[in-house]
């Protein structure tokens, strides 16, 4: 377990205007611009678990739950599926040679039109099965990559929204780059959440979706925070989080730690090296939606500037987390988050158990603490098994193998 601080020459500098329309204050307002073309919309809750708060020795915990997004389990349901209704819309105004409402992409003739366009992405599973829904929702064709640490039941669910799914040899980098060359061949959209260089238009779009529960947060919260612990992954999220504070606060924003698997930690490896960078492929790990090795190029740019430390820890501490929710303390609500959702407590934990960490980030009975449960069980089998007790490693390979 490590802590990394972001030693950036740019750190606290204000987002560029490009930045501060996916992830600033004003994007969440570009978003809800959609939701005419999301009838099933609602906030998702955002939970204060005292008893929690109190056995760290913190002020206060507030989780926000996103296993209840769209039916999707995930937040990701806010990102792949607006990417996909803003291309929609774009593609149906160039055919039908007129402004198209975000309402108008739910009707037939959108619809058809729509049918000439084929999204694809590759996945660990949550932003896949936002990108199917969408394609389903809108009338376009779907295809999903798929690498081979994805489990059984993660390609069911997004193969229940229509997506044709492919399986890839290797990890997500690698699924990654096959969806990639398979689209440009076939003429296929790419809706990826990963951004390269000559690639970022789109996966702004899809981080810009995000900020939708940043406007819900900052909505719901009860006082102002002092500490975020965020999952890492290729960055997006924690970007977004990271960029939304800074261009909201300034120098007084919340101290933003970004959690990463020990296993794949891209950002923290970047964040010591001073300069974005991929790492080599290892064991898997149990958080399989943040087993990620190279940054997001758009994410990095933001997280350089937003970020304050990157945190590792392993799968043990993920399952320990997971639990906790589970089975609370107190009288604290019991909540079903998944294996990677539960990354930022994981972080909170291991940094509030440790004294120099603690003492480092300035954790003590005053901190508000914000975190983001990104999933609920979204293989409802593996997270059934880690509640129950079984061996993490284990059960991961089985799962992986299914």
């Amino acid at each position: 377990m490590k802590l990394v601080e972001n030693r950036s020459a740019k750190r606290n500098m204000p987002l560029s205007a490009t930045e501060a329309a996916i992830a600033g204050v004003g994007a969440p307002a570009i978003v809800r611009e959609f939701l005419p073309a999301f009838p099933i919309y609602a906030p998702t809750p955002l939970e204060s678990l005292p008893g929690l708060a109190a056995t760290l020795g913190i002020a206060s915990v507030d989780l926000k739950d996103e296993g209840h997004r769209y039916g999707l389990y995930s937040f990701k349901a806010l990102g792949g599926a607006y990417a996909v209704a803003r291309l929609v819309r774009d593609h149906a105004a160039r055919i039908l040679g007129r402004d198209v409402e975000p309402a108008e992409l739910l009707s037939e003739a959108v619809k058809q039109v729509a049918a000439d366009l084929t999204v694809c992405c590759a996945t660990d599973g949550n932003h896949g099965r936002s990108v199917a829904a969408g394609a389903q929702m809108f009338g376009c064709r779907c295809v999903i990559f798929l690498h081979s640490g994805v489990s059984v039941g993660r390609e069911k669910a997004i193969a229940g929204f229509g997506a044709e799914i492919r399986r890839t040899d290797g990890n997500y980098d690698q699924s990654v780059a096959e969806a990639s060359e398979t689209a440009n061949r076939e003429g296929w959209t790419t809706v990826s959440d990963f951004a390269w260089e000559g690639y970022t238009e789109i996966p702004g779009m899809v981080m810009q979706g995000y900020t939708l529960m940043l406007g819900e947060i900052s909505a719901q919260a009860r006082q102002p925070y002092t500490h975020v612990f965020i999952q890492g992954g290729v960055g997006g999220l924690a970007a977004v989080v990271a960029g939304y504070f800074l261009d909201r606060d300034g120098a007084s924003r919340p101290k933003l730690i970004v959690v990463e698997p020990d296993k794949a930690a891209c950002l923290q490896m970047s964040a010591a090296a001073g300069k974005r960078m991929s790492i080599e492929a290892g064991d898997a790990t149990v958080m399989a939606m943040l087993e990620c090795y190279e940054p997001s190029l758009t994410a990095w740019e933001i997280l350089e500037k937003s970020a304050d430390y990157y945190l590792d820890v392993g799968d043990g501490a993920a399952v320990d987390a997971l639990r906790k929710l589970a089975r609370p303390v107190a009288n604290d609500p019991a909540l079903r988050i998944g294996e990677s959702g539960v990354a930022g407590l994981a972080g909170l934990i291991a940094a509030a158990g440790d004294p120099s960490m603690r003492a480092t980030l300035g954790l003590d009975a005053g901190s508000h603490i914000l975190l983001i449960g990104t999933e609920g069980a979204t293989d409802p089998e593996l997270y059934e098994a880690l509640l129950h007790g079984a061996a993490t490693p284990a059960f991961h390979a089985h799962a992986a193998a299914l």
